[in-house]
């Protein structure tokens, strides 16, 4: 069978801090209350997405693997990981703020968890006025300074708060600390992982639950990377009708389009699967002579085995994601 653009039905998540963003900006149907995240494309155990149409609907990522291999997800990457696909893409409302968190590596996370490390990104697609992310420490501590924070209830003072708006855009690599505050709706890249270390839960309790969440402070303690950096944002370019990069790690590689015409996209010597998802207006995406629609707030991928597609929209941003 000749593969074909996918769509994946996305998986809600109830979260404590979720809200209705996911429903009102981006059309997701579901009817439950605080729902904080949507998977679009995962391959998490117990959380796999499935494609929604098509000759190939219902079969999962690991499926569609198994079947095609390298043709679907390409040769140095099916070397590489075999059945598991890499990445794990979301989008994230936070009515309230998240918890104050940090990911393993990839090393740790193997030892302790048998799974893979956390590497991530945001993109943010809408933010509220003041509304903030907290990335990385604004003071550098040691690591028994940091204990004290933590005992005195002060640790938010030494954080990195950071007001954002539409556009802006945070690598997070394992180690740094980080939570998305309240009023900001994002897009999120990540590797297949779903391993969270907490730190700082504001004290609050889960109304589902009535109990307060976990902490995780005594496996983060030695994952924390407790440097100052420069700057915690990712400054980036953008044209018309071009792609320029947005994070090029080495867990994934992003671009920006911001596309208002008709542009061709060539993936020959790519060698890997490519995920496109709209973060602004809609796009059509043109394919074997057949027309796909992306609105915002939608993902769809491309099996490797797709060398050229062709973008079409009068205003619309799209990430572009692949290895």
């Amino acid at each position: 069978m000749k593969l074909y653009p996918l769509k994946f039905t996305p998986l809600f998540k109830y979260r404590i801090w979720g809200g209705e963003k996911l429903k009102t900006q981006l059309h997701k149907d579901y009817t439950e209350d605080c729902i904080g995240e949507s998977w679009e494309i995962s391959d998490v155990s117990g959380d796999e997405t499935v494609v929604t149409r098509g000759a190939l609907q219902g079969s999962t990522l690991k499926d569609l693997i198994k079947t095609y291999q390298g043709d679907f997800v390409g040769k140095k990457v099916y070397e590489a990981f075999g059945e598991d696909f890499p990445l794990l893409i979301k989008f994230i409302d936070a009515k309230t703020p998240l918890s104050v968190q940090v990911h393993p590596s990839n090393e740790i996370a193997k030892e302790r968890h048998n799974s893979f490390g956390k590497n991530e990104m945001w993109y943010v697609m809408q933010a509220d006025e003041n509304a903030e992310l907290i990335v990385g420490f604004d003071k550098e501590i040691s690591k028994e300074a940091y204990k004290t924070h933590l005992e005195n209830n002060t640790i938010l003072d030494v954080m990195h708060h950071e007001t954002v708006q539409s556009g802006d855009t945070f690598y997070i690599p394992t180690g740094r600390v980080h939570a998305i505050g309240a009023g900001v709706l994002l897009a999120e890249i990540q590797q297949t992982s779903d391993i969270t270390y907490r730190i700082y839960d504001y004290d609050r309790v889960d109304s589902k639950t009535g109990k307060k969440r976990d902490l995780h402070n005594d496996l983060a303690i030695d994952v924390l990377d407790y440097k100052v950096h420069d700057t915690y944002k990712t400054a980036y370019k953008t044209a018309k009708n071009e792609a320029h990069t947005l994070v090029n790690s080495p867990y994934f590689k992003t671009n920006i389009i911001d596309v208002d015409v008709s542009i061709n996209r060539d993936f020959t010597n790519l060698d890997s699967f490519v995920i496109y998802i709209c973060v602004e207006g809609d796009v059509e995406l043109q394919c074997n002579n057949s027309t796909y629609s992306i609105n915002r707030g939608e993902t769809i991928l491309l099996p490797a085995s797709i060398n050229n597609v062709t973008l079409k929209s009068e205003g619309a941003k799209c990430i572009e994601v692949f290895m």
